[in-house]
């Protein structure tokens, strides 16, 4: 870029190249963020799963379980633990409302797991979105930046008397600096979309299969009372 830093081209960048360098600053920012935030709380909720698991495999009585599970805000229940506590809730509450049906009980428990599983994943999905947003319009973005930085150097060297490379490198270096910002706001967005896309998907995968077991163990119950 000869004596011409990045801070340099920015600052003699046009108005518009220099609103949207704003903007994708803005959208890597905000990416970074939402991504980070997103890895931690995947990594908490397959945490919570190894536990919960653990927990519940463990217990000889769910009843007891599900009195330490109903004892925690609402806030704090996640994952497994709201699957749990939503799907025997509902069974007991059934029970006592004198429904001795296994197929109704059952029924009914796979519903509200399923409403459960519902908040969950929009819980995990939430914001996931934004950065595929980012992923796929940040290059255009950048794009249409550096169209502008062309359009604007070559206006540059048209009222100019020298003719020169070195008269619009500038303008040129400015435009792709532009296409650059955009690159690097949209790669590390794709990035984490993808990963942390794919860890929900497994987490999930995992909440149903824990659904169909716990289904399993009430439908077992319901027939033996």
């Amino acid at each position: 870029m000869g004596d011409h830093s990045i801070i340099d081209l920015v600052l003699m960048a046009s108005p518009i190249v220099q609103l949207v360098m704003a903007i994708l600053v803005f959208m890597s920012i905000s990416a970074w963020a939402i991504a980070l935030a997103k890895t931690h709380q995947v990594r908490k909720a397959k945490q919570q799963l190894v536990a919960f698991e653990a927990t519940f495999w463990d217990s000889d009585d769910l009843g007891q379980l599900y009195r330490q599970v109903a004892h925690k805000e609402g806030g704090d229940l996640q994952g497994l633990e709201r699957l749990f506590e939503a799907g025997f809730q509902e069974f007991v509450r059934l029970k006592n409302q004198g429904v001795e049906d296994a197929n109704d009980l059952v029924s009914a428990s796979h519903r509200a797991m399923k409403i459960a599983l519902g908040r969950e994943t929009e819980r995990l999905e939430h914001r996931l979105s934004y950065l595929a947003t980012v992923g796929s319009s940040a290059p255009y973005i950048g794009l249409f930046g550096t169209v502008i930085g062309v359009m604007h150097a070559f206006q540059g060297l048209g009222d100019s008397p020298n003719m020169t490379l070195a008269a619009v490198a500038p303008g040129i270096a400015e435009a792709l600096l532009a296409t650059g910002m955009g690159l690097f706001a949209a790669i590390p967005a794709v990035i984490f979309f993808n990963s942390l896309t794919n860890r929900a998907d497994r987490l999930l995968s995992e909440y149903e299969h824990f659904a169909e077991e716990f289904l399993a163990i009430l439908q077992r119950q319901a027939h033996s009372s």
